[in-house]
């Protein structure tokens, strides 16, 4: 592995910690909003990364990264996934959006949750700039080591 690869390893560190804080800012901005029916209400969304790595670390690559690329070692968002947990379901017969019963649905986000996620996403985020950074910081100490 070069240290070319470190820039292309830490990017996709970073584009998938970018859909991470655009999931969140999706959660946290659609946390308030209801609608008439149950099936329409919004659901907390949550990216699902994948390590590339793990298929060289299991066996199934051929045992070095030095073969595989780049693309090898990287993180990638398989998916983003809904949320499974019941919707919050608040008794307010006034509000227009109330059932029969006078409940109105609520999405299922917790925005404590999500502002931790946002600032782990975030963090990580910065993290993989600082790899940029000091992998910036060793190639140019090496250009001079000549002088």
């Amino acid at each position: 592995m070069s240290m070319a690869d470190i820039f292309s390893i830490a990017g996709s560190g970073m584009s998938a910690q970018t859909v991470r804080l655009n999931t969140v800012s999706s959660n946290i901005a659609n946390a308030d909003s209801v609608t008439s029916s149950v099936g329409q209400t919004y659901r907390a969304r949550e990216p699902v990364f994948r390590a590339v790595q793990q298929a060289v670390m299991t066996g199934n690559g051929s045992g070095s990264l030095e073969n595989l690329g780049p693309e090898a070692a990287s993180v990638q968002v398989a998916g983003i996934i809904e949320s499974k947990a019941p919707l919050q379901m608040k008794y307010e017969p006034s509000n227009p959006y109330a059932d029969k019963n006078g409940y109105v649905s609520y999405p299922n986000v917790n925005v404590v949750e999500e502002m931790a996620n946002m600032i782990s996403a975030s963090r990580s985020f910065q993290t993989n700039v600082d790899v940029m950074n000091t992998a910036k910081t060793l190639m140019q100490k090496t250009l001079t080591l000549g002088q």
